[in-house]
């Protein structure tokens, strides 16, 4: 039994397969349609989500199974006390896979720890959010065609973003990346990252504050939400929420092939203007995300579609 915790529980051979697998479910959804019949998928979610658990139900319903599941602590034991380890081991009688996301890091292991299906960690606090790294990797490579040799900017919060981190420790992997890490200093990449992958890969990369003074050398611009649910400090969040704006005026900065990614919710960082551009992918990522998804199910389950 294998589970989802991170984004590098998938060598690259693994992560080229489920991503080939995507690309079909894509291409052929009708194929796959009834391919998890009689299956069900758990999702428990510990802390609001709108695009993770609507995805991972969207995956399981294209797939033809089931779902159940709670979408916040409040509506479950949990309220009451019961333990992350408690619930999974009830969850693993009543469902064949479970998708967790909690605000601890380190809870979806704990679940896989005590759990007798496939758990998938669908976000754990500021740590790992390894479906939405899977959902950004197809969506560049579906957009790109390829992973090696680009320079990826990422922009905002990259101090609490969890999407950011992963997908640093999945592009690593392959050959001639470069990365911009655009932020306040309050918000830099924190120094696991920066030290313990980016210099401990000798991964080329460089620190800058102004958008303006990157985003006309990028392959990729993956923004992200400035996230008031990871500040202990109001005024620390008011200060930081409006620094970056993508608008169209940044755009005119930017190359013709450029990709604007997001992982989604937005809040003001980037403008309605921008939505139109055919360079601005974040809805067509959210799509991504479900065939991701479907095929990630098939594949911790074990089912082969012909």
């Amino acid at each position: 039994m294998k589970h989802l915790l991170n984004p590098l529980d998938l060598s690259v051979e693994e992560l080229d397969s489920l991503l080939q697998l995507a690309g079909d479910i894509e291409a052929n959804p009708a194929k796959y349609a009834h391919a998890c019949a009689g299956k069900k998928l758990a999702t428990c979610f510990y802390e609001p989500s709108t695009r993770t658990r609507l995805s991972f139900e969207a995956a399981m319903l294209n797939l033809g199974g089931n779902v159940l599941g709670f979408a916040s602590a409040d509506s479950s034991s949990a309220a009451k006390g019961e333990s992350v380890s408690d619930t999974i081991r009830v969850i693993s009688c009543y469902a064949d896979i479970c998708a967790i996301r909690h605000p601890k890091e380190g809870a979806a292991l704990v679940a896989s720890s005590h759990s007798s299906i496939p758990v998938i960690n669908a976000g754990d606090g500021g740590h790992q959010h390894p479906t939405q790294t899977l959902t950004d990797l197809l969506t560049i490579y579906s957009l790109k065609g390829h992973f090696d040799h680009l320079k990826v900017g990422f922009c905002g919060d990259l101090k609490f973003g969890r999407t950011v981190h992963s997908l640093i420790n999945a592009l690593i992997r392959y050959p001639g990346i470069e990365f911009i890490l655009i932020s306040p200093e309050e918000l830099r990449v924190p120094g696991y990252i920066r030290e313990g992958v980016l210099d401990a890969n000798q991964i080329p990369y460089t620190e800058v504050e102004r958008l303006e003074d990157a985003i006309s050398d990028l392959d990729i611009l993956y923004m992200t939400r400035v996230q008031r649910e990871r500040f202990f400090n109001e005024e620390d969040y008011i200060r930081m929420k409006d620094f970056y704006i993508l608008d169209r005026a940044k755009m005119e900065l930017a190359p013709e092939k450029m990709l604007v990614l997001h992982p989604l919710p937005r809040v003001n960082e980037i403008s309605v203007e921008v939505d139109e551009d055919p360079r601005a992918v974040y809805f067509k990522q959210a799509q991504y995300g479900v065939y991701v998804r479907m095929a990630l199910i098939l594949t911790l389950l074990g089912i082969q579609v012909a």
